[in-house]
């Protein structure tokens, strides 16, 4: 063997171990802020009842963190770029708020089941890419246990807490748009726009702003404001001022792991670390799970864990036939 070619499959070899760690600081990090988001933002809109309100706080919050600490580091390639990413706006900004407006009339576990859906309604609106995956067996499999286990939870879910379905099943539809746009917009295969990771994440949180603070005014949520801070504890402005933190973190570690993976693996990955938010909830008693839903939730989370190795397969399968192919 040449040295030449061992030289390029050690290179070979390098980048890509580079390109998988990669993923997995950029998917532990998201999952990390994921969970700790969901749990925080639970007690912030307890304590604080405006949700468009809080949004903006932490919109605003996050806008300002990014212009001060890394205003050098947002680049933004041409107001085209800009236009294109606009796109994204009102999802981002809707999928912000209906998670809040879910979390206010749910438990945290229904939001996780039926949350295990999206991927199901990321993979339908993948194949209309122009780089598209194909659906094998197994995904389907890993589908109908899903579907299997939502529906077992569902069964016993108690009447009060039916208000809540419709802002999840919102939510996930919501945030499937939302990251198959980004995707579609950051994919090295569909023509990414020349905007930074940071560039991003400022104008998702700052043009993110407008239709909130629009939201906020038209509810009458601006005169509510004054009673309602002054009603909070020190405790309960310390985990509004950590969903702050929090959401900045999310914002770009999704964007950081959103450039690495497909939206399907990224929601995927998402539903995957919720065993930890039901553990948590169990044993805060936050809501008593009956056995059925217990089961549901752990099938439902099962099946988008085994989803995710599904979609690695067929990742796998299409990157070995491609290198086969003349030319390649």
């Amino acid at each position: 063997m040449a040295p030449s070619d061992t030289a390029d499959k050690t290179s070979v070899a390098l980048a890509a171990a580079s390109e998988q760690m990669q993923i997995l600081s950029a998917g532990g990090s998201f999952c990390f802020c994921s969970v700790g988001m969901l749990l925080f933002n639970k007690y912030a809109i307890s304590a604080f009842p405006l949700e468009c309100s809080l949004v903006s706080m932490q919109l605003a919050f996050a806008s300002v963190a990014l212009l001060l600490f890394a205003g050098h580091t947002i680049h933004i390639g041409s107001f085209r770029d800009l236009v294109r990413w606009c796109a994204v706006i009102p999802f981002f900004s809707g999928m912000l708020l209906t998670s809040i407006l879910a979390l206010k009339n749910a438990p945290m576990s229904l939001l996780i089941v039926l949350r295990c859906m999206s991927p199901l309604m990321s993979m339908i609106a993948e194949q209309m890419y122009p780089e598209r995956l194909p659906v094998t067996k197994e995904i389907i499999a890993s589908i109908v246990l899903m579907t299997a286990g939502g529906a077992l939870y569902v069964r016993d879910l108690k009447m009060v807490h039916l208000a809540g379905v419709g802002w999840v099943i919102l939510n996930a539809g919501i945030a499937v748009c939302d990251r198959c746009l980004q995707r579609l917009f950051l994919s090295k295969e569909n023509h990414p726009v020349d905007i930074s990771k940071t560039g991003v994440t400022w104008i998702n949180n700052t043009l993110g702003l407008i239709p909130v603070l629009i939201a906020a005014y038209c509810t009458g949520e601006f005169a509510r404001v004054p009673a309602a801070w002054a009603a909070l504890s020190h405790m309960d402005m310390f985990i509004i001022l950590m969903t702050c933190v929090i959401g900045l973190g999310i914002c770009y570690t999704g964007i950081w792991a959103q450039s690495l993976i497909s939206a399907t693996s990224f929601l995927v990955m998402i539903n995957a670390n919720k065993f930890i938010i039901i553990f948590i909830e169990f044993c805060l008693h936050a809501k008593v799970l009956t056995s059925m839903q217990a089961c549901g939730a752990c099938l439902a989370v099962g099946g988008a864990c085994f989803y995710g190795f599904a979609r690695q397969a067929s990742e796998r399968a299409v990157l070995e036939k491609q290198q086969l192919l003349p030319g390649k």
